[in-house]
Formats: C-alpha cells, structure tokens, sequence
C-alpha cells in the first residue's frame, strides 16, 4: 500500500495578514427585499466562539474587512460548506447574540473553523449606516498557516518532460513541491541525453524544492505521443537509431506499463507538442505539416486521456498547455500550430464533458505566456516574443515557468473541484490587451 510522504512544503495560498474587501455593488433598493442580518448593540457582544460577517445578502454585497489567522486544525481540515445567506423581510432581523451565536456553533461544526477566541469592530454595526467593519480572527493555536495546496498520495503523469527548463518541468517541481509522487513520459530520442542528465546531477540545482529537498523523479518512461500503439509505428521510426534500445513506448504501451508499475494515477499532464514547418505561414504550410502539427500538438491530448482514463482515480484531474496563437493572430506562429492550440482548447471542453461523465476527471488547459525554453527556440522570435509580452502586458514583469507550475498544482488539486473544461490564461493579462502600447503610432500621439 503506497503510504503518503511528509508534504515538504506545499504550495500555499498566503494570506495570512492580508485584508480581505467586499465592497458594496451599490446602495440598497427602496424596497429592499432582502432582511439585513445585524447588532443593534455591538458593545454588548461577548467573544465568540467564531465571527459572522454582517450583511451576509447579495445584491447588494456587504462591506467586510477581516484578516485572519487558522490553526493548523483548520487548515488540515478545511472545508467549504454552502449557506443560503438571505432571509425574507417576515423573519426579521437577527438581533439576539442568541440567534448569532448558533450560527457559529453551527458554522464550527461543520466547516473546521473554531476557536477564535476574539473579535475586534472598528465601529457600530447597525441596519442603518452601511459602515466598514473590521473583523481578526486570531487563533493561539501553533501550526502551519495559509490554505495548502496539499497532494500527499496523489500520483501524477507528466507527458512532455526533456529538460529543466520547461513548463512541463515547473509543473513537476510544483506538484512534487505540494507533496505528488511524480512519474515522467519523455520523447524517446531526448530519453538518454535526460537520464543520463539526472543521474550526474545536473538538474539539481532546478530539482531544488522550497523546503531545500530535491524532486524525485520515480520514473522516466520513453513516450513518443505521436503514435497511439505499436501498429502504427512505421518501419523507417523503428529502425532510426534514436529509438534503439527503447520499447513500449507508445500511447497505449506506456499507459500499459504505468498501470503494470502502480496500478493507477491521479493526475495527467500534457506538455508537448511539435509543429514541423512552425516557421513557415499557413499559406505556405504543407497538408503533411499541417497535419503532423495536430497529430503532435492536440491529437496526442486525446490520445492520453483516452489511454490513461481507465487507470485514473476518480476525482482525479488533466491539465495541457496552449497558448494565446488559438484566438489571435501571431505572425511567425505558423506550420498549422496556431490551428493546433485551438482545436486543443476546443478538445478540452468536449473532453471534461466526457471524461467527467465517464470517470469523474476534471479537464482544464493553461494559456501560458511566452517562456525561453529549449522546445520554444524552435519558432525563431522566442525573444521578441518575451520581450513583447513584457512591454505590453498588464503585468510589467518577467513571465516565469514557477508561475504556471503553481497554477496546475491548482487546478489538479481538490482546492479546484468545481473548475473543469476552463482555459486559465497565466500570462501577465496579455490576453486582454487588444492594442500594443508600444506602438510607434500610439508613441508619436502622446
């Protein structure tokens, strides 16, 4: 039986401190129909056992101010429970400390929240004035702080790992970091070059996890995610010199010996694709090319889902890398691969539909922003690229490979239940720009 290992030190999300606002959408209609729950004499409130935030309806949104602190109790134990908030005008009010104080027996019992043993108001609260409130809740409990993103016992698939620079390399670290057992499928002519790699220890430096341990790699199988099973390997690809010494290396094969290895896993990731005329326009793009890049770059998502459906756990989660070239046009993104990212954008709709229904696994694909890699060199402009998104992002910083990384921790951990068939954008907003603010026309009317 696999036994958890000690989560190092997880993802987490830190807030620990820091202000949480609810602002009011706007003043509340004459006829208001929502009941406002309130105190009409917050100098009479004993300590609670826990806080409840006043206004709770919405529209309009109450005004809250808190800042919290959980024990680790909380925190090993979190759960999210839904309430109905609002209350029609008959019921009345909740005046009575009474009424306030079995919502947060209650509100204890069932989320892991307890103990918070003061509450601080900065000034009356009353059905009248909508003033800002200010709640802490502090707990004298010792532990862990912050909301962790914690997959101790969870083993995830990574298809697209062949060096330490990619995406596909900070999604690992981030899951290892979060506790994964991490298993890696790489291209079977980079296969030799990347083990022999990991074993001299010149990855250690980026195996560097954030409690100072190193990720472990359980087990790199050769995958080349273009071929769905041994038949269809053609003669001239078994007889290439660079799959020598390598077998079981298609879709079906490698999904075979990873259930052989351990029986199942949790969490599937796609981190690969391949565009042969990349660099050529779509005018100019051969069907072949065209072709190869779909079959490589979206075909090859289906292809492991359908093959590692059957091992995943249910409430398990898949998460592929696309990019902003689906919705918009990139001059220099060509060969078929901006084609190739919207079928796999639409493929991921389709796909958390059916794998949802049919296993219970989530499905969400990362439009990542630009990043140096090896693999991304390949189209020629990488650099203007970065340096593009840096000018004219809303974000003004540097796009790094740590931040997507976190993103898929998230979105393959209980903490994104709820979020399946989703494109996230983790591109410093550049999605959202819709004119390039370094543009020599828009400069010169300043």
């Amino acid at each position: 039986m696999y036994s958890p290992k000690p989560l190092p030190n997880p993802p987490r999300f830190g807030l620990i401190g820091k202000p949480l606002l609810l602002l009011p959408s706007s003043s509340p209609p004459p006829s208001d129909r929502h009941a406002r729950a309130h105190i009409s004499d917050p100098s009479r409130i004993p300590p609670p056992s826990c806080f409840l935030a006043p206004d709770p309806c919405s529209p309009p949104l109450g005004y809250l101010v808190a800042r919290t602190r959980m024990g680790a109790s909380a925190t090993a134990s979190m759960q999210m429970v839904a309430a109905r908030p609002c209350i029609s005008a008959s019921q009345g009010n909740l005046t009575s400390w009474a009424a306030i104080s079995r919502i947060g027996r209650a509100l204890s019992t069932s989320t892991g929240f307890a103990n918070c043993p003061r509450i601080c108001y900065s000034s009356a609260l009353s059905s009248s004035k909508r003033t800002g409130v200010v709640i802490r809740a502090m707990s004298g409990e010792s532990g862990p702080q912050g909301l962790p993103i914690d997959l101790r016992g969870k083993r995830a698939f990574i298809a697209g790992v062949a060096d330490d620079n990619g995406y596909g390399w900070a999604i690992a670290k981030s899951l290892a970091a979060a506790g994964a057992e991490i298993l890696v499928g790489t291209w079977v002519p980079a296969l030799n070059i990347f083990e022999t790699s990991l074993r001299r220890g010149k990855f250690d430096e980026s195996r560097k996890l954030p409690d100072g341990s190193l990720m472990e790699i359980v087990k790199v199988y050769p995958l080349d995610a273009i071929y769905d099973c041994p038949e269809d390997v053609p003669e001239d690809v078994k007889a290439n010199k660079r799959y020598a010494g390598s077998s079981n290396w298609t879709v079906k094969e490698v999904a075979e010996s990873v259930k052989n290895d351990f029986g199942s896993i949790d969490i599937l990731v796609h981190s690969l694709a391949n565009g042969p005329e990349v660099t050529k326009p779509l005018l100019e793009t051969s069907r072949r090319g065209y072709l190869a890049a779909l079959s490589a770059s979206s075909y090859s998502y289906v292809s492991l889902l359908q093959h590692f459906l059957p091992i995943m756990n249910p409430g398990g989660a898949s998460i592929s890398l696309t990019y902003i070239a689906s919705e918009r046009a990139i001059p220099g993104y060509g060969g078929g691969m901006s084609s190739a990212k919207a079928a796999l954008e639409s493929d991921t709709r389709v796909l958390a539909f059916e794998a949802g229904r049919k296993g219970k696994i989530r499905v969400n694909t990362i439009s990542a922003g630009p990043l140096g890699s090896r693999a991304a060199k390949a189209i020629g402009f990488i650099e203007k690229m970065i340096e593009y998104s840096y000018v004219n992002a809303p974000l003004q910083k540097e796009m790094l490979a740590d931040e997507v990384g976190n993103t898929a921790a998230f979105l393959v951990s209980p903490l994104a239940s709820a979020i399946t068939g989703s494109t996230v954008y983790v591109d410093n907003g550049l999605n959202t720009m819709g004119l390039a603010v370094d543009s020599p026309t828009i400069s010169s009317g300043r």
